[in-house]
């Protein structure tokens, strides 16, 4: 069985973080998956959370009976800038401590690096796993690993690679199917990203996506042309290039039994039905 988890980030806006796991329960979730946000954790900068906080989620997770499956931070751990880098694993060292206390114990996260600079940036992200791993370790957290567009490393191989490499049981790869075709650089090979993976596949994240590369690759346009940039969407599923009945199939044949993130962002004004929408087809593929 696979834990479905809600990434509320279209809640954010309009509610603060205890009260979306009273939205999750009304959708019908039993998990959520907390993304950045400016009350808790947010890109790369220091955990806002302090007791208080962590008291009046565990007070919603009691009252709701949903639980906060997985936290998705993004820290700047693999920045070539030491002082900058530096800085960043400090603000793991105390999600890490946050995360304890709502005992969570798996966290999903990217290498944040930049594609300019892949070796460097690389290397970086070793010292920061060489510094933080006597933390979860005495945490007992399970850490799991995507590829993203714009980051030092960018396509599925190359980033379960780097995640075998560390050599440890708490270090997995998480599946991320709006990077789709970033991850194929357009091939959209689905099937067998995920069983090249499947051996540390703990997590996949959900929402459809359109090809950048289709056709003549202006499915899109990004300004000026040939800009330094990434573009990707977040979409609900139907709304894209990724070809769902062979993902689906494909998680089934793994025996894929870990997390799913319903992460569909930028729909705010229809959140409820398409989360309900994407936890019902999930059930009915996965549960």
């Amino acid at each position: 069985m696979v834990d479905i988890a809600l990434d509320p980030n279209m809640y954010y806006r309009s509610m603060s973080t205890a009260q979306t796991l009273h939205k999750a329960a009304e959708l019908g979730y039993q998990y959520v998956e907390l993304s950045p946000n400016s009350e808790f954790h947010f890109w790369h900068h220091y955990p806002k959370a302090d007791d208080a906080f962590v008291d009046e989620l565990k007070k919603a997770q009691k009252d709701t009976g949903v639980r906060v499956r997985t936290l998705n931070p993004v820290f700047n751990w693999s920045s070539v800038d030491e002082a900058e880098r530096t800085a960043q694993v400090r603000n793991w060292k105390r999600l890490l401590e946050l995360a304890d206390q709502l005992d969570v114990r798996d966290i999903v996260s990217e290498f944040s690096g930049n594609p300019n600079t892949p070796r460097e940036c690389e290397a970086q992200w070793y010292r920061s796993i060489e510094e933080l791993t006597p933390y979860f370790e005495k945490y007992g957290i399970q850490l799991n690993m995507e590829a993203h567009p714009y980051d030092f490393v960018e396509t599925n191989d190359a980033a379960y690679s780097i995640v075998r490499s560390v050599n440890k049981d708490w270090i997995g790869y998480e599946y991320c199917f709006p990077h789709t075709f970033h991850l194929s650089e357009g091939d959209g090979d689905i099937s067998r990203m995920i069983k090249h993976t499947a051996a540390k596949l703990r997590e996949v994240h959900i929402a459809d996506s359109f090809n950048h590369l289709a056709n003549d690759g202006n499915r899109y346009i990004i300004n000026p042309p040939g800009v330094d940039a990434r573009v990707h969407q977040h979409n609900e599923i139907g709304l894209g290039d990724v070809q769902w009945d062979s993902a689906f199939e494909t998680l089934r044949e793994v025996g894929f039994d870990g997390i799913v993130s319903v992460c569909v962002f930028g729909w705010h004004e229809k959140a409820d039905e398409i989360n309900r929408r994407m936890l019902k087809r999930i059930q009915d593929e996965l549960a």
